[in-house]
């Protein structure tokens, strides 16, 4: 889909709420779009190695010719084969050629060595790690001078590993040999013949975007698009260094006045980490008067987002769990759980419980959580699943490093059981399926936010199929609602249309964090502009694959239907990070407005962050997967429109100043509800509030008021 034809609102579909989608293991096949910048056939982006299950037990289709972008054979988007070959070629015969010359080898065979038989009285390192003797020579000796090493004298008495020392220098060789062949190639990237045509006649330099802002950290590769030297990455996971998070917004030109000081962009980290323990209730008296209602609410208001419970056999669990007197056993665990996520949903969001009311579920939870110790140290798939439920109990209570602990030892077992055959029985693989992707998800939306270590789980990504939809295995009988719910096709359908959509997104996300935002990359606008133009384009791709009922409406007012307005929150979110780094340019010099193409993309930026924030209680939608990380999204791109009302060439694709002031105050008074949740988000909402303050302050000496 066209720039164009998204900023045209086509007719709002009628609303999808209480519908069910159900799905047909037949048909249901995803083919995954290479997020390659090269030309393709017919305007498609077609995917080299489509993401198919490791079996081949299901294809995946809902019209989706780029539903998930998979990037499985795209970690060199400007590196020909051709390239690589040389490359690979050439450090063969310089191993080789140096393997020749090897005076160590050449020592066992030759007598004719005429190194010198006294001993330094200060070997080197490179002679020390060998065990060979030195001559002694500076500035290098023999040795180095034949391997080509840094040749290092310490004094006695200081030690340094010398292997990692070499190890570094034949590193260091390797490096200059792969710049050399890519970096002639980084603006010679090709679109995909579909992708929206674009300028390059803007060139500002990355010395120019960033002049006077030492903390500020550029957005390209420089050795090429998705190039990495070592170790190799794959684009569509989050890199681990970034500076896409909220608060990076405050080291901006214009927007960093807006605050009184500075502030460390670790400052959330900090405050959670230093945030006192979780209270749990100590009785553990169970109300199971309700449970009915609260496993229903589950399955029709919770599932649809993390679809990690099997309507079919959970009544099953339930008996097994009701046998065990839920004291003990994964299937106990799971229950609780359930009803610990069903009560909370019943009750709408956490920032709308009165502090005086009990939480909603925690006394299901905390009977969970008893029950969590043994479980950690079992290996199984239905212990990874108690952890995922219980991490999305944890995300609801607004409680983010609680949750990535837990989440830590779910990709453990994760770990263990998938880097063996056979490890995981055959009823269980789509389970494990559905468990490791909540968990990537979930560790992806964590590390977009704050600087946590990652866990390793995203090394199994090109070898965990998608999910395909639960085999109903057992035909249960009635059982009465004492006992958990009537039979299982009254408990829940098993939906994965928006767990596949968000799956798709995330990893587009996560592109975008690695091509625009990774640490220590260069950009200029004109090597930016392209990229930009085939994220935003794979955007487009996105929304079109989705199924029809799930196409949200471009009109700006409120959806009636939940996962239609989660979904068009995350769409318009995506979109704000991707065309972000024009808006820095102009803060940075006003003279950039000038160029068409970036005056076009500052104004897509701006629309797409004013649509998020200009229906703010529609982020009650998805308040159980989404609250803190939406609330920190919400604060990001209320701060770029901020630094936007007060540059004179980005205010007028704003709003009337009215209107924007009335959408900036419903964002600072929705922020505060939020700031008793965490201590991050009460930090988040002292921001905002202060940069308002300080915003109308300097528009009125600015005589734009």
């Amino acid at each position: 889909m066209s720039n164009s034809s998204r900023d045209n609102s086509p007719a709002a579909s009628e609303s999808t709420q209480g519908k069910h989608y159900p799905m047909s293991r037949d048909n249901f096949a995803i083919d995954l779009p290479s997020p390659h910048l090269s030309a393709t056939s017919n305007g498609v982006i077609k995917s080299p190695n489509s993401l198919k299950s490791p079996t081949d037990r299901r294809g995946l289709s809902f019209s989706r010719e780029g539903i998930l972008g998979s990037a499985q054979k795209a970690r060199n988007l400007s590196q020909s084969s051709g390239d690589r070959d040389s490359a690979t070629n050439g450090l063969q015969n310089r191993k080789d050629s140096d393997d020749g010359i090897n005076p160590l080898k050449r020592r066992n065979t030759d007598a004719g060595s005429d190194y010198p038989r006294r001993r330094a009285t200060i070997a080197c390192e490179i002679c020390r790690s060998r065990k060979s003797r030195c001559d002694g020579s500076k500035p290098k000796c023999r040795l180095c001078v034949e391997l080509g090493a840094e040749c290092i004298y310490r004094e006695p008495g200081i030690k340094l590993d010398a292997g990692d020392k070499l190890i570094l220098e034949h590193l260091s060789r390797i490096e200059g040999l792969l710049q050399s062949n890519l970096v002639s190639q980084t603006n010679q990237l090709a679109l995909t013949s579909g992708s929206p045509a674009v300028s390059s006649s803007t060139a500002i330099s990355n010395e120019e975007m960033i002049q006077n802002h030492v903390n500020f950290v550029s957005m390209i590769p420089v050795t090429g698009l998705g190039t990495w030297t070592s170790p190799p990455t794959n684009i569509s996971t989050m890199p681990k260094e970034h500076t896409n998070a909220a608060l990076h917004l405050l080291q901006w030109p214009v927007i960093r006045d807006l605050v009184s000081r500075p502030y460390d962009p670790q400052i959330l980290l900090q405050l959670e980490m230093s945030r006192e323990p979780l209270t749990l209730p100590k009785s553990l008296r169970l109300d199971l008067s309700n449970t009915s209602a609260y496993i229903r609410a589950f399955f029709s208001r919770v599932n649809v987002w993390y679809a990690v419970v099997n309507p079919f056999n959970w009544p099953s669990h339930y008996r097994v769990a009701l046998s065990n007197g839920f004291r003990e056993g994964p299937e106990s665990c799971i229950v609780l759980l359930v009803l610990a996520l069903g009560q909370a949903s019943v009750h709408g969001s956490i920032s709308r419980v009165p502090l005086s009311e009990e939480t909603p579920g925690l006394s299901f939870f905390a009977s969970a959580w008893a029950l969590l110790p043994a479980l950690m140290t079992r290996n199984t798939v239905l212990s990874a699943q108690c952890m995922v439920l219980a991490s999305a109990y944890l995300f609801y209570l607004v409680r983010p490093l609680e949750a990535w602990t837990l989440l830590s030892s779910t990709s453990t077992k994760l770990q263990l059981l998938l880097s063996g055959p056979g490890r995981v029985p055959p009823e269980e693989r789509e389970l494990s399926e559905r468990v490791y992707w909540n968990a990537l998800l979930f560790e992806s939306d964590l590390l977009a936010e704050l600087d946590l270590p990652h866990s390793g789980i995203v090394q199994f990504e090109e070898c965990v199929g998608l999910p395909g939809g639960f085999v109903e295995f057992e035909h249960f009988d009635h059982m009465e609602d004492s006992e958990g719910g009537d039979n299982a096709q009254f408990v829940g359908r098993d939906e994965l249309w928006y767990f596949l959509a968000e799956i798709a997104l995330r990893r587009l996300l996560n592109r975008v964090s690695q091509l625009i935002y990774s640490k220590d990359s260069v950009a200029t606008m004109s090597a930016l502009e392209p990229v930009v133009a085939e994220l935003d384009f794979q955007l487009g791709q996105w929304y079109e694959s989705l199924p029809l009922a799930l196409q949200f409406p471009y009109t700006r007012g409120l959806l009636a239907d939940p996962v239609q307005t989660v979904l068009r929150l995350r769409f318009y979110a995506c979109r704000t990070i991707i065309f972000r780094p024009y808006i820095l340019a102009v803060l940075d010099n006003e003279q950039a407005a000038l160029d068409p193409a970036v005056r076009e993309n500052c104004r897509k930026c701006l629309d797409a962050a004013i649509r998020q924030l200009e229906n703010i209680t529609a982020h009650h939608a998805g308040h159980m997967p989404y609250l803190w990380q939406g609330a920190l999204s919400i604060v990001s791109q209320t701060l770029l429109v901020m630094g936007a009302t007060m540059s004179p060439s980005l205010a007028p694709l704003l709003p009337p100043p009215d209107q924007m002031d009335a959408i900036i105050n419903g964002v600072v008074e929705e922020i505060a509800r939020y700031s008793r949740l965490a201590p991050s988000l009460a930090l988040s909402a002292e921001i905002i509030r202060e940069a308002e303050a300080r915003r109308q302050d300097a528009l009125g000496g600015m005589g734009m008021r």
